[in-house]
């Protein structure tokens, strides 16, 4: 301990900066991701397989977007929409046009297949994933339309006692007997 601090109870030396955590991606960060990987896209070169594949994740992506909250945002579901549409969409998309075509549809990589056919299993896999997030998020709107079915049902599905649902038939005299 040196003087300073024996003095002044504390270090001469600053306290470290906290590390700043950068922002979760917005609507518009995922968006914006989106197009670039639609840009990358754009030049023709890759099969109508791939692109198929690659609208049908984006699509299922665009369809989920309003719908996070019914995921919660700090949950795994919306972190795999989230992390799908700003990391591994496009990464898996460049890691394949980064190659050269031939090569790329031709030369097996991984247990016989090609980078082709590896990214179509990618892509495969990351819209079922997307389609799982989209009924998920789905399932919350449906609940809550039945859970209000069920309220209103309580509330007008069943005759009041006050309240007769026939017309009450007109008093009998001695007469009418």
């Amino acid at each position: 301990m040196g003087f300073w601090a024996w003095l002044t109870g504390r270090s001469r030396k600053k306290a470290p900066e906290p590390a700043s955590v950068p922002a979760a991606p917005t609507e518009a960060d995922i968006l914006a991701s989106l197009a670039r990987v639609e840009a990358m896209l754009a030049d023709g070169t890759a099969p109508a397989v791939v692109r198929s594949r690659v609208v049908r994740v984006d699509r299922t992506i665009r369809e989920t977007l309003p719908k996070l909250s019914q995921l919660g945002w700090g949950s795994a579901d919306a972190y795999a929409v989230v992390a799908t549409a700003t990391d591994y969409l496009p990464e898996a998309v460049g890691g394949y046009l980064r190659l050269p075509r031939d090569w790329a549809n031709s030369r097996p990589i991984d247990g016989g297949k090609t980078a082709l056919m590896v990214l179509i299993d990618q892509l495969e896999l990351l819209a079922s994933t997307m389609g799982k997030m989209l009924d998920a998020a789905n399932r919350a709107d449906a609940q809550a339309l039945i859970a209000h079915g069920r309220f209103l049902q309580e509330k007008f599905g069943h005759a009041s006692p006050d309240v007769p649902t026939e017309p009450a038939p007109p008093p009998r005299s001695s007469l009418d007997l």
